[in-house]
């Protein structure tokens, strides 16, 4: 296969490489930009066929992107295009999550793949590709935000009540444990700790969420000035303070007053013309649906926070005792903090790695100090 012959507003650096035959260093790295291209674009192609309406040909307009991409270095490896390299363990792993798994996820690591790509300091790169990828991560950011905010209260208070558990719960078991007491002892604290925490966390949402629709409800426009329209004075037209108490301009709130005292028939400006009163309760409405029920979070937070508290306390209940239990405790830990940093990073578009292990310090820093006051103060018990 003889490579294309470059277009006349070729990219200067690419046009040279396409006219000579390339370096073993050229060929691999080569390969390895069109074995990544074809994952990525088979990522989006994958992604697209779980969506529909705009997102759908957001997706496969990324996809048709990529595949541009795949044409150049095909055509800059000519015949040597018929070997196939490996592609990166990262774009591997994006594939497999965009075939098994939500696409939350693989948008906001697809986020950061096209991010750091190689583009902008690869001389065989036009600077056509470098902008696409540019921009690929804006448009890959757009997407990724709508699916977090597509993600339920319930999984983000999941994610980070069981990190509260299990840094809590972690911090008591080791402080217990270290002042030497008996392995039921530090089982029994674990318990009462894990069933304070979800307690404590329980009360703390109902009281919360219903706090919150009770403002609401306080909040919310009544029907009042329907009742009270026909009998009130023309001309002081109190309905006036009404509507401008609920934020209108004068003039709205004048044009709004007349609608509703039924002083003209007409619209005469459509614009400050304004929707009946009922609409109005809507928005209390929806909101008081995006809170939910008082008990359903109530019963979230138990769940959540009882799910990380019970991880430090699993080696005492397997009858394990003494420093292995301990060692194995933060072992367990430690990987729990892991994930549930790592789905914070992913949720906030940030690092997963990172997230993942400023969890770990976080969770290990509270358990290290509270295992300090353990030792001192453990030969002052009993």
């Amino acid at each position: 296969m003889t490579p294309d012959a470059p277009s006349p507003d070729a990219d200067p650096p690419a046009a040279e490489a396409s006219r000579r035959e390339p370096t073993p260093a050229e060929i691999r790295r080569w390969r390895k930009y069109l074995a990544d291209e074809r994952v990525e674009g088979s990522i989006y192609l994958t992604l697209a066929k779980r969506r529909e309406g705009e997102e759908r040909q957001i997706l496969l307009g990324l996809a048709r992107a990529e595949a541009r991409h795949q044409e150049h270095w095909s055509n800059l490896l000519g015949e040597h295009a018929r070997k196939t390299a490996r592609p990166s363990l990262s774009r591997v792993m994006l594939r497999f999550m965009a075939r098994n798994f939500g696409s939350v996820f693989v948008l906001a690591l697809a986020q950061r793949a096209e991010g750091a790509s190689p583009y902008d300091s690869d001389a065989d790169a036009t600077a056509q590709m470098a902008a696409d990828e540019l921009v690929h991560e804006e448009v890959v950011r757009g997407l990724a935000i709508r699916g977090r905010n597509r993600l339920s209260g319930n999984f983000r208070a999941a994610v980070f009540g069981a990190n509260d558990g299990l840094v809590s719960n972690l911090a008591l078991v080791m402080g217990i444990g270290a002042a030497g007491v008996s392995s039921a002892l530090v089982l029994f604290a674990g318990v009462a700790g894990l069933l304070a925490g979800a307690l404590s966390m329980a009360a703390g949402e109902y009281v919360s969420v219903r706090s919150q629709r009770e403002l609401l409800t306080a909040s919310q426009p009544t029907q009042i000035t329907l009742i009270a329209a026909p009998d009130l004075d023309l001309q002081a037209n109190e309905l006036v303070l009404v509507y401008r108490a609920r934020g209108m301009s004068r003039e709205a709130a004048e044009h709004r007053a007349a609608e509703r005292l039924g002083t003209f028939s007409c619209d005469c400006d459509p614009s400050l013309s304004l929707q009946p009163e009922v609409p109005e309760t809507e928005t209390g409405g929806d909101e008081h649906e995006a809170l939910g029920s008082a008990f359903g979070a109530a019963a979230s937070s138990f769940c959540f926070f009882s799910s990380g508290a019970l991880v430090p306390i699993l080696p005492y209940l397997f009858g394990m005792g003494g420093l292995p239990a301990l060692l194995v405790a933060l072992l367990l830990v430690g990987v729990a903090l892991m994930l549930t940093g790592g789905i914070v990073g992913l949720l906030s578009g940030a690092s997963p790695a990172k997230r993942g292990f400023r969890q770990l310090a976080i969770g290990l820093g509270a358990a290290g100090v509270t295992y300090v006051l353990g030792l001192l103060f453990g030969g002052n018990i009993g």
